[in-house]
């Protein structure tokens, strides 16, 4: 994948227009990754709340210019279609402009939808894939959803890890459902990288070190990814690594330590792919774009009281994608990519909610969201979708 693209002015953040970008005014940070994987026959989406940050996006209106798709009101979804005569296979060019109430065009960025057929070639050889995170790994959903996919289109990927309900260390030895990864809630790169307790395997996730940490006798701990792949790939390094990070390491930021603490996750993380190259050079490590949060203030409210705002959050998540797209992503020909999975993820739909009156004098029932930053069954399928069609690019 090329690195991702700026065409927009972004005034007041320190990141800088791309050289022959258009400039507009404002400070939207309007933000399209060069190319998205798409397969036919699963739903590939854009949600437009995701792509720039505004304080209220409802004042803005996105317009889609493409030859394939739908422009729906709060999106532009494609599902690409295998028939007839697999038109919709190939590269198709999508571009959003970002308009005020004016008209006027104050963003516009495009990017390169690559569909690709589901069809699993005869010849395809077996490859493993690890996928790593905090809780949102944890939850088992998208990953479980990867499992299923390979499963529906007969794919040779074998998922490997010491949790989720499919790994050996669960009790009775999973469910056979195939089902692993490394996620532990709370979870920042820096824990990854240095977190040692003497427990990584099963156990409690808040009372485990990082599963590549190992001790020999009185030493210092060293991770040792090599180990690792002994004990829980028959020796041989994973040929796909998903690393979904950034909601703890930033989550407590402001607009002035925010930077600070996205330097402490890079420093980390660098050691996490160091870690993982030095095995062998030839895994692709998928670096996992963070994930939007629930569009309500209502969702942090639930899970935070007042500790929290949905906009703070919100901008903190949007520098992360900045700061991510500037450090990694021209990185291609070392295997570390970008997996625009952020994209694909209803910010209203694909997150809890319930029902509730309006207040406590009203008869009026409303549905509001309860969870800011885990999705919902669903809105982790649609990340697990994506996930697979960045896997799948590579065939």
């Amino acid at each position: 994948m090329k690195p991702f693209l700026y065409l927009s002015l972004l005034l007041a953040s320190p990141v800088a227009s791309q050289a022959g970008d258009e400039d507009f005014p404002g400070d939207y940070r309007l933000l399209l990754p060069s190319t998205i994987p798409a397969l036919t026959d699963l739903e590939t989406n854009i949600y437009f709340d995701n792509t720039y940050l505004a304080l209220n996006p409802d004042n803005f209106l996105v317009d889609v210019i493409a030859r394939r798709g739908r422009h729906q009101e709060h999106r532009w979804t494609y599902r690409p279609a295998t028939e007839p005569e697999k038109r919709d296979i190939g590269d198709h060019v999508v571009t959003l402009e970002l308009r005020n109430q004016k008209n006027e065009i104050i963003g516009r960025a495009s990017t390169k939808v690559q569909a690709r057929s589901r069809e699993v070639s005869a010849e395809a050889k077996p490859k493993s894939l690890l996928i790593m995170g905090d809780s949102l790994t944890n939850a088992s959903v998208y990953s479980g959803r990867i499992t299923e996919l390979v499963k529906e289109d007969g794919l040779p990927l074998r998922l490997i890890g010491t949790r989720g309900p499919g790994a050996e260390a669960q009790p009775g030895g999973g469910d056979g459902s195939g089902n692993r990864n490394e996620g532990y809630g709370g979870w920042t790169a820096l824990r990854f990288a240095t977190k040692y307790t003497g427990i990584a395997r099963g156990g409690e996730y808040k009372q485990c070190g990082s599963p590549f940490l190992y001790q020999a006798g009185n030493a210092d701990p060293k991770l040792d990814f090599a180990r690792y792949c002994k004990e829980f790939n028959e020796g041989d390094a994973p040929d796909f690594v998903t690393i979904l990070l950034g909601c703890n390491d930033t989550f407590h930021g402001t607009d002035e330590t925010v930077e600070e603490r996205i330097d402490v996750m890079f420093e980390h993380f660098d050691i996490i792919l160091t870690m993982i190259h030095d095995h062998d050079p030839a895994t692709k490590v998928g670096a996992i774009l963070p994930m939007p949060p629930a569009a309500s203030q209502e969702a942090f409210g639930e899970n935070y009281a007042s500790g929290q705002t949905r906009w703070q959050y919100r901008r903190n998540q949007h520098r992360l994608l900045e700061r991510m797209v500037e450090t990694f992503g021209d990185r291609d020909k070392s295997n570390v990519y970008l997996v625009p999975a952020w994209l694909n993820l209803d910010p209203v739909d694909g997150f809890p909610s319930r029902e509730s009156k309006a207040h406590a004098h009203s008869e009026t029932i409303v549905r509001r969201q309860i969870n800011g930053v885990h999705p919902s069954k669903e809105g982790y399928r649609q990340m697990g979708d994506a996930i697979y069609a960045w896997i799948r690019s590579f065939e």
